[in-house]
């Protein structure tokens, strides 16, 4: 290939990687606005929560602790009426208090998942009549739960809240599907699977030819200073746009079903708690009290806040898992005997598969989860995602200004000049977001439709 055939075929498929860019903005930034701003909103929930939550979640420290008992009788004692007792999260830090969490009955029983509490005296009966082959993964405390907060030192109820009514559930679902249902998903899926695209093609547009840096230089101005910074802080955010696009659509509802297959089919499939373990009933024993059983949890667990739940059946076990997600490596799963407090199953962090530990790490870091630095750098992110929504719209109104069409335009054998690896990759990614395949058909009959409409024209 001449050096003149290689320039007009990179000058083809630039002007091709162009178009795909504009049309990818064109779809994604106004979800893609939105899901920026409410993602702001939510990088900050430590801090909203502890404004608007402080007075539930903390209480003055002192010397000893009541026993658990305590806190889950008064909880229960103020609980809606005829409502299940779902779990208990122990004070971890001194100035934590205990959460209580009940769940409606009914909803329980249709799920299969209703955990009965004991108040120390034993199991509730009243188990699903057929169990699953794996226990279902625990995801802290139910939305649609009422809480009862306890004061650990005094047993006194500092007062009770929907867990739909946190603010971290409210700006979490807000981020999601917009306070709309699970239905709405698809619009935050939609805008993540074009900013993917808007992403690899926005890469190859920046990536720097010979004699180029690639970074913006000085006394640049107008609509070329725009493009420099638009594609340089771009492309210098690429790995966390990456992190924060990919491990939200590990739970959005078509990509993440394909992601979930992949994980499957290579063998990275969680490791999963069994059902079938089961407490062993002695004659004349009596079950574990909650406090028994938490301080047996904790001889077992690392020493982190955990959630537990009380067992299900006269042969039930104790269950429990960590709550807080701020250090994935004390992640754990943990089955005990509720008489004898024997571990019956537990799984950790080495028993993860490489799946499971990215997205440990990911998904935590996506909702800012690990701190201060994590709320920074997240911060810095959603600003410089602003700054690209609106240096391209700054861009778009500059190149309409100059009497320019509102398409960008395509080099005739645009497309003849794709490359193999260009195709795989654009397969691969169609195949892996279903929302992005479906969508991407009626912008090639658009396309279609203009190009027929050029050859028309230049027929005329």
């Amino acid at each position: 290939m001449t050096y003149m055939t290689l320039a007009q075929t990179q000058a083809r498929r630039r002007s091709l990687l162009w178009r795909l860019h504009f049309w990818s903005a064109l779809i994604a930034s106004p979800f893609l606005l939105v899901a920026c701003l409410t993602g702001l909103l939510y990088v900050f929930t430590p801090q909203i929560e502890r404004s608007l939550h402080g007075h539930l979640d903390t209480v003055a420290s002192q010397a000893q602790p009541r026993p658990l008992d305590d806190a889950v009788l008064a909880a229960s004692q103020i609980a809606p009426q005829g409502w299940s007792l779902h779990s208990v999260v122990p004070a971890f830090d001194p100035d934590d208090s205990v959460r209580v969490a009940f769940t409606p009955p009914m909803q329980d029983k249709a799920k299969g998942t209703g955990h009965g509490g004991h108040g120390g005296q034993g199991a509730i009966a009243g188990a699903a009549e057929a169990k699953p082959q794996f226990l279902r993964p625990n995801f802290g405390i139910p939305p649609r739960a009422v809480v009862v907060y306890v004061n650990p030192y005094t047993a006194e109820v500092l007062g009770q809240l929907k867990e739909s009514e946190r603010f971290a559930t409210w700006a979490r679902k807000l981020h999601s599907n917009l306070q709309q249902g699970d239905g709405w998903r698809w619009l935050i899926e939609l805008a993540a699977s074009w900013t993917l695209v808007m992403l690899v093609t926005g890469v190859f547009l920046w990536w720097p030819r010979p004699g180029q840096s690639g970074v913006p230089q000085a006394g640049v101005k107008g609509r070329l200073a725009w493009r420099q910074w638009h594609g340089f802080l771009g492309v210098a955010l690429g790995l966390i746009s990456a992190v924060i696009l990919t491990t939200g659509l590990t739970w959005s509802q078509n990509a993440g079903g394909q992601i979930k297959w992949a994980r499957d089919a290579t063998g990275q499939t969680p490791p999963r708690t069994p059902a079938s373990f089961k407490s062993t009933v002695n004659d004349g024993a009596k079950p574990l009290t909650w406090e028994q059983a938490a301080q047996a949890i904790r001889r077992e667990a690392p020493q982190v806040s955990m959630m537990v739940m009380a067992p299900k059946g006269p042969d039930g076990v104790w269950r429990a898992n960590q709550m807080d997600k701020g250090d994935p490596t004390q992640r754990f799963d943990l089955l005990l005997d509720a008489f004898s407090g024997q571990r019956l199953h537990y799984s950790g962090w080495s028993d993860q598969t490489v799946f499971g530990k990215a997205t440990a790490i990911g998904i935590p870091f996506h909702r800012g989860e690990f701190g201060i630095w994590n709320q920074a750098l997240l911060l810095v992110f959603g600003l410089g995602l602003l700054f690209s929504l609106l240096s391209g719209g700054v861009m778009f109104l500059n190149r309409r200004a100059s009497g320019a069409n509102f398409w960008p335009p395509v080099m005739q054998g645009a497309w003849q000049s794709v490359s193999v690896w260009a195709w795989v990759g654009g397969l691969l990614m169609l195949t892996a977001m279903p929302l992005l395949a479906l969508t991407a058909v009626p912008v090639a009959l658009s396309e279609g439709w203009m190009a027929w409409r050029r050859t028309r024209r230049a027929a005329g």
